[in-house]
């Protein structure tokens, strides 16, 4: 059979490669893909600072046992896949989403991501998808599935208008699937090995192109796992592109000793951050990757790196007068879009004017950032650090580095801040609203810049301003330049956002 035709982020036209969006304009995109993207957190770096979706646990049992997973741990503080707090019904995951529409305008995305997969749990799933296309028609839905199932669903995913479809694809090479799973469940029979995995991988794969062929947007999420797949993971990249793949997500493995998964057990390795972004880069080519994910809990709620579902329990949930007004959010999220439009105007003004120039060097830095695409957080209060490379054309956004606070009651730990520094100790500068005096002095003694003059200003604007700067001071001889260690991906969990 043959492939269906790329549709997505890896779609190359007479203007080079479709741009998925990424710096919050059409570009090369179809007017019905940027309709279905530009307000989309997961699909679009840009929109992910400013939207915000929400996952509902109503599809609790799996068809498949991954030695990445492990369901059963649960705490309020964990975020990663598969954890959830309370399983919902679809009625009550319905009033839900209604609950949090109303009160976080700009939450234009609901998935279903388990904590199971949901496509083993179809009744539930399409219940819970159905109930709210009905009362709230203005958000867009989409469901994360291991697509064992999923060439069976295509017609309901069409027929109930979802839009975009995670797949976990983690392998083409059965002998590398009998590696990540022990099994699968699949016509009534427990399959393993080998076979498990070129029954999956065959799934996998004719559900994707099915999808495609819909029009529908896939993102192909796959766990790196060293000495495992990540070599493998270039041939997947390229077999989910030639099959109409919207987006690649490849994500680092989760495998603290703590989750009780197999690989976290037998003490598998997780990837560094170095090695994390090569394998990124060398998959890039003319296909997006998508290095925003936050690898979410199955009831996320809010922003991408945050937490909100604690503020909307079952529990509370029971208490809220829900108002839900379409009107009064899309007003809110025409805001959004115009203050978007007010600011990348002036901002690729001022990208032009420090960009120029040729020069092979290239840097990573970190930025303490409360979103909107702006320097706005003080060191001590981050929970998190974007990390973007910078060179004489462009700052990219790379990834992201999760962290403790640093100042916890005016105080600051030593430890903390030793732990921080290890994560950004690739990077050559962090750029913060404000910092104090001791963790710049450590920063310093680790190679590592603090950066406070551009407090409150955008991003890209300032990071290439002050790449012009540093390329001067490397040029004239008043510093040298030297490549930086590597970062530490955190495997802990998170405190989530109250």
């Amino acid at each position: 059979m043959l492939a269906a035709e790329p549709k997505g982020c890896g779609t190359s036209t007479r203007h080079g490669k479709a741009s998925c969006g990424a710096h919050g304009d059409q570009g090369d995109l179809p007017p019905a893909i940027w309709d279905k993207v530009k307000n989309h957190p997961c699909y679009s770096v840009e929109a992910h600072h400013h939207y915000a979706r929400m996952h509902v646990a109503v599809a609790p049992a799996c068809n498949m046992q991954c030695n990445y997973c492990n369901r059963k741990y649960d705490c309020a503080n964990e975020s990663r896949p598969g954890v959830t707090s309370e399983k919902l019904t679809p009625e009550q995951a319905a009033k839900k989403v209604l609950a949090v529409a109303s009160r976080i305008p700009q939450m234009t995305v609901l998935g279903i991501a388990g904590p199971g997969d949901p496509l083993a749990n179809p009744e539930k799933t399409f219940r819970t998808l159905e109930l709210v296309a009905k009362a709230a028609p203005d958000i867009k839905l989409c469901l994360s599935t291991n697509g064992l199932a999923l060439p069976d669903h295509v017609d309901t995913i069409a027929r109930l208008n979802i839009e975009h479809v995670t797949i976990t694809i983690n392998m083409i090479d059965p002998k590398i699937g009998a590696q990540i799973y022990p099994w699968i469940f699949y016509n009534h029979k427990r399959y393993s090995g080998v076979e498990a995995a070129t029954i999956l991988t065959r799934r996998q794969l004719r559900g994707l192109e099915m999808l495609s062929a819909r029009g529908i947007l896939c993102k192909v999420n796959s766990v790196m796992i060293p000495g495992i797949n990540e070599r493998h993971l270039v041939e997947v990249n390229k077999a989910v592109k030639s099959r109409g793949a919207f987006l690649h997500n490849i994500m680092p493995l989760i495998a603290a000793l703590e989750h009780g998964t197999v690989f976290g057990l037998k003490g598998q390795r997780t990837p560094t951050a170095r090695e994390l972004k090569a394998l990124q880069d060398a998959c890039e080519g003319e296909m997006n990757m998508m290095r925003h994910c936050r690898q979410c809990r199955a009831d996320a709620v809010g922003l991408l790196g945050e937490d909100r579902s604690a503020d909307f329990t079952k529990e509370k949930i029971v208490t809220m007068t829900v108002n839900y007004d379409p009107e009064a959010r899309k007003a809110y999220q025409v805001g959004i879009e115009e203050e978007r439009r007010a600011r990348s105007v002036p901002g690729r003004e001022e990208v032009r004017e420090h960009a120029g120039g040729t020069s092979d060097i290239k840097v990573l830095i970190a930025v303490a950032t409360k979103d909107a695409g702006l320097i706005n957080q003080h060191f001590g209060h981050a929970k998190e650090f974007q990390v973007y490379e910078v060179s004489r054309s462009r700052a990219k956004f790379v990834g992201h580095r999760r962290v403790d606070h640093y100042c916890q009651g005016g105080y600051g730990a030593q430890d903390d801040l030793a732990a921080i520094i290890s994560s950004i100790n690739d990077c050559h500068a962090v750029f913060v609203a404000r910092i104090g005096g001791r963790p710049t002095s450590e920063l310093k003694k680790a190679g590592i810049e603090p950066v406070d003059q551009y407090a409150h200003e955008f991003i890209e604007n300032s990071a290439i301003a002050w790449f012009s700067s540093y390329l001067e001071k490397v040029q004239s001889g008043q510093i040298q330049h030297v490549e930086r260690g590597d970062g530490t991906i955190r495997q802990d969990p998170m405190i989530s956002v109250a």
